[in-house]
C-alpha cells in the first residue's frame, strides 16, 4: 500500500509531466557549474540560487560537506565538464548542533549495537562555526588533487531567515 508521501509523488509528478517540455536538455549542465548545498528542507536551490533546469549540478548532503560530495564533484567536472563549484552552507544548520559522539550515541540508542558497529569510526562531519566550515571546505576543494587547479571554487552562506546569500572569504 502506498504511503501518502508516495501518493503525493505520483500526483505531483503527473501534473509536472503533463506540461514538461525540457526532455531535450543536454546531459552536461549548460552553465558548467556545480552547487554543493545542504539537504535542509528549507532550501530550494533552484529558486534561492537562480538555477534553471539544465543549468547546473546540485549536490546535496547534510551540512553541504565538500568531503562528502567529492565523488559527485569529480564526476561533475571530469565526466560532465563543469569548471566551477559554489559551496553554499546555511544559517541554522543542524550540523552546528551536535558532535560526532552525540550522533554515534543516538545511533546506538535507536538502532542498537549492530547499527552502531556498522557506523563505527564514521565522521558525521559536524561543525561548530559556520563561516569557518565554509572556509575549511573551500580550502579542501582548492587543495584536493582530485579537483583541477583551473576550477573556480567559492564559499557562501545562505541565510534561511532572510533568503539571502553572502560570500565567505
Amino acid at each position: 500500500m502506498a504511503t501518502s508521501v508516495q501518493e503525493n509523488l505520483v500526483k505531483k509528478n503527473n501534473e509536472y509531466a503533463s506540461t514538461f517540455k525540457e526532455g531535450d536538455l543536454a546531459l552536461p549542465p549548460a552553465k558548467k557549474y556545480a552547487v554543493v548545498t545542504c539537504m535542509d528542507a528549507r532550501i530550494d536551490p533552484a529558486s534561492a540560487y537562480g538555477i534553471s533546469l539544465g543549468d547546473a549540478h546540485v549536490i546535496r548532503n547534510a551540512g553541504a560537506s565538500a568531503r562528502d560530495a567529492i565523488r559527485s564533484i569529480v564526476i561533475s567536472q571530469q565526466l560532465l565538464g563543469t569548471n566551477e563549484v559554489l559551496l553554499i552552507k546555511h544559517s541554522g544548520c543542524g550540523m552546528l548542533t551536535f558532535k560526532n559522539e552525540d550522533a554515534h550515541k543516538v545511533v546506538e540508542t535507536n538502532l542498537g549495537t549492530d547499527g552502531a558497529q556498522e557506523l563505527a569510526g564514521l565522521d558525521f562531519l559536524p561543525f561548530p562555526d559556520l563561516d569557518e566550515a565554509v572556509r575549511d571546505d573551500v580550502a579542501y576543494l582548492r587543495g584536493s588533487k582530485a579537483v583541477a587547479e583551473s576550477v573556480t571554487v567559492s564559499g557562501w552562506v545562505y541565510e534561511v531567515e532572510t533568503g539571502k546569500v553572502r560570500a565567505v572569504n
